[in-house]
């Protein structure tokens, strides 16, 4: 019991509520990658490897409009636009004719996706980081550090695009349709639901979402032809610990994981951190494979 009491008084109080605050904006940028992904899986069953290289085409563009314009909110709105065209472009081309087909083949497709975009992105821009500028620069006082305002814009801004895109979903007559085509594809298609073109659609919603996410954490990292790896890699343990398909249940994994994550990072190396959400997501397999945020049948 001693032992216990020393241990609690010895943490840091401070870098906690620091780790919080970057927990909260990591698990909300991480929500929004997730909630497209969440998406494509829940409506057309594919589990889309190319998810990353389409948040890292977001952060691309978002230079190139930022360099042309000087406006990050011009880019911020340019990026998701075309990323989300482009991502419809693929769904059509690439993984409608695949509907019907093995599952296999529409996750060889989109990994075959991934290869092309992230080869052309290193190919055309280079293996050199490029950087997008903060909008926001300013600064505010937390204990011992100048903790960015644009930290927590970054949270705003997520939580308002997963908000107007659960307004969407819910009252929108799009959104009923893609609502109708999750709860029965056959039946939403025999009331009339163009459903192939609900799938375009919300693979279209999921890539400009994903393009948001990049353009609106590259001034933190910096933009590369590999800066979505580890992205939808977390992005896909995050689906799975909130259940898949589950929209709700993804953003509460994907907040839960980066505080966990973050309060790792005080007692251990920040690379070592990362094995917290991997020990989360075998155990979410071991005990509750259906998603730790799913609700329990009564």
């Amino acid at each position: 019991m001693d032992t216990l009491v020393h241990f609690f008084q010895s943490i840091p109080y401070d870098q906690i509520v620091i780790q919080t605050m970057n927990g909260i904006v990591t698990g909300m940028i991480l929500a929004l990658v997730a909630s497209g992904l969440t998406l494509i899986f829940g409506i057309m069953d594919v589990v889309n490897f190319a998810h990353g290289e389409l948040f890292m085409l977001g952060a691309y563009v978002g230079v190139i409009v930022l360099v042309a314009t000087g406006s990050f909110w011009m880019a911020l709105v340019l990026a998701s636009l075309v990323v989300a065209i482009l991502g419809a472009a693929l769904q059509i081309v690439t993984l409608r004719p695949l509907i019907g087909r093995d599952p296999l083949n529409t996750i060889l497709a989109t990994f075959g996706i991934s290869l092309i975009l992230q080869n052309y992105a290193l190919w055309q821009f280079g293996p050199v980081a490029r950087k997008i500028n903060e909008p926001i620069t300013t600064h505010f006082n937390l204990f011992y550090l100048e903790y960015p305002w644009y930290r927590l814009v970054i949270a705003a801004l997520s939580a308002a695009i997963i908000g107007s895109f659960w307004l969407f979903l819910k009252y929108g007559k799009f959104g009923v349709w893609i609502r109708a085509t999750t709860q029965d594809r056959v039946m939403a298609q025999a009331m009339g639901i163009p459903v192939p073109w609900v799938h375009t659609g919300v693979f279209a919603i999921g890539a400009g979402m994903a393009a948001a996410s990049g353009v609106l954490f590259g001034p933190l990292v910096g933009v590369n032809h590999a800066m979505g790896l580890d992205w939808v890699l977390k992005a896909f343990i995050v689906v799975v610990v909130g259940g898949m398909g589950n929209l709700g249940g993804s953003i509460a994994a994907a907040i839960f994981i980066s505080l966990l994550e973050s309060y790792a990072s005080i007692w251990m190396n920040p690379s070592q951190a990362v094995i917290v959400s991997f020990v989360v997501l075998i155990l979410t397999l071991l005990f509750r494979p259906t998603g730790l945020f799913v609700p329990t049948p009564k």
